[in-house]
């Protein structure tokens, strides 16, 4: 497992052929992958439905909005997960932006593809625990309608503090900064692909491929 070269050229906002970045890339991602492992923490919870919205029984979290019960229509059980690249990747970065701020924005990059690959790894090893059943989209805090404000508690019931060194702000951002949680539902039967499009993306104000008429999508 590597942080994929493709992803990490989409946050550098780079499309087409990217010349000799795309080397650059692949040997800042090939150093992080052998130094640096995503680590991450999941636990399953079974589901009831509540006039304030989804409940995953005995966690504290209540998924609110219709991204949640879109989701979670087909499913009797959900996941949360929390995936981070923890404090040396800070460390790391922080250091290579005082010696070459273009190196240290793709290291940036790099490890953002590479904690969304800690996620799919944890989505693999989901997916073959709870075979033969199936897994939806993985959808977070910030996605459509789902509320921020969902972090502590998810955080919480994962005992995310102190497994995984991850902690929030007062705005509810996480630290270390490369650190993603998710919510992924468990059906009897396969889920369509409902997570996609502008629609549910947290920078979806602020992006500049929407500004440029474009989007992210590869």
């Amino acid at each position: 497992m590597r942080p994929n070269v493709d992803e990490i050229l989409r946050y550098l906002r780079v499309r087409g052929e990217a010349g000799d970045l795309r080397e650059r890339v692949g040997r800042a991602a090939d150093e992080l992958a052998e130094s640096l492992r995503p680590r991450y923490v999941y636990r399953l919870f079974p589901l009831s439905r509540t006039p304030e919205g989804v409940a995953l029984a005995d966690s504290g979290v209540t998924l609110t909005g219709a991204l949640a019960e879109t989701m979670l229509r087909s499913c009797d059980a959900a996941a949360l997960l929390c995936c981070t690249l923890g404090m040396e990747f800070e460390r790391r970065l922080r250091a290579l932006e005082r010696r070459d701020m273009g190196e240290a924005v793709i290291l940036d990059a790099c490890g953002s593809a590479w904690v969304e690959a800690g996620c799919d790894a944890a989505a693999a090893e989901l997916s073959a625990r709870v075979a033969p059943r199936y897994l939806t989209d993985r959808f977070s805090p910030g996605y459509g309608d789902l509320p921020l404000s969902l972090q502590p508690a998810v955080l919480q019931a994962l005992d995310a503090e102190r497994r995984l060194g991850v902690h929030l702000s007062d705005s509810f951002l996480m630290t270390p900064g490369k650190s993603v949680t998710a919510v992924l539902g468990v059906a009897d039967e396969p889920q369509p692909a409902r997570v996609r499009g502008c629609g549910f993306c947290a920078m979806r104000g602020s992006c500049d491929y929407r500004k440029g008429g474009t989007t992210c999508a590869v």
